[in-house]
């Protein structure tokens, strides 16, 4: 089955704007998360989705530098995007990643892909958003589904927030689909390693800082950190994470 990651991004996220592009200790964002993206062993493709917007030229331009496949297309419905890029890259399985996880881990994708194709899953995932319960850290966010339940939801999701979040309508109502969440053996869903606010910008380059700008260090390195220095990480404890009903034009 071909796996590939789509990792949707745009300039215009309202609560930090061009995040995706910036940077720490000399490396943009992207270009940190599409590494480790690369490095799952069950990804075979790798597509950035960003938006026809011109204000998104930046990110195409990004994408060539980095040698990485980019797609445009709409963008707010982008359940869309994320159908069309599928379809045009023969996509069979579908890797759903944000432009704001530049901490995420080649191993946890492996282990979401691997439970999709094992348990003949429609959908599979670490983390569900508010108010669905997590135990991952906020920014480690892997979800993964067949083509086919994507082109379901693409057919048949009427709501904003469905075309909004991509794949609200796979697990939102129990019973639909063939939904499984993977849990770590330990609650840690209040951490927040994600880049959304400026808060959380100070952090993941305090923390990128701290293994001297290298890329290769996992999600469990960062949680030993968090062990052992906590005030690093209080700069963003507070921030308030976003629902899945949430829009992105809602601050």
């Amino acid at each position: 089955m071909k796996v590939v990651a789509i990792l949707q991004a745009r300039m215009s996220s309202t609560r930090l704007l061009g995040k995706v592009l910036k940077t720490a200790s000399g490396r943009t964002m992207l270009d940190r998360m599409v590494e480790r993206v690369r490095k799952a062993a069950t990804v075979d493709e790798v597509v950035v989705a960003t938006t026809s917007d011109p204000s998104d030229d930046a990110i195409v331009r990004a994408c060539h530098k980095y040698g990485v496949e980019v797609f445009r297309g709409n963008r707010q419905d982008v359940l869309d995007r994320y159908y069309q890029a599928a379809r045009l890259y023969r996509a069979e399985v579908i890797v759903r990643l944000t432009g704001d996880c530049p901490l995420i881990d080649p191993l946890l994708i492996d282990e979401v892909v691997t439970a999709l194709i094992v348990n003949k899953a429609d959908f599979t995932c670490n983390r569900l958003p508010p108010p669905f319960p997590r135990t991952y850290p906020i920014g480690l966010d892997v979800e993964a589904c067949t083509f086919a339940a994507i082109e379901n939801a693409w057919q048949h999701a009427t709501q904003k927030h469905e075309r909004e979040h991509v794949l609200p309508y796979l697990y939102a109502e129990p019973g639909g689909f063939n939904v499984l969440q993977l849990n770590y053996t330990q609650d840690l869903g209040h951490l927040r390693w994600t880049l959304d606010t400026p808060e959380d910008l100070l952090l993941l380059r305090r923390i990128y800082r701290h293994f001297h700008g290298r890329n290769d260090f996992s999600w469990l390195d960062v949680l030993q950190l968090q062990r052992e220095q906590p005030a690093m990480f209080e700069v963003n404890a507070q921030v308030k994470h976003k629902t899945y009903l949430d829009s992105e034009s809602v601050k």
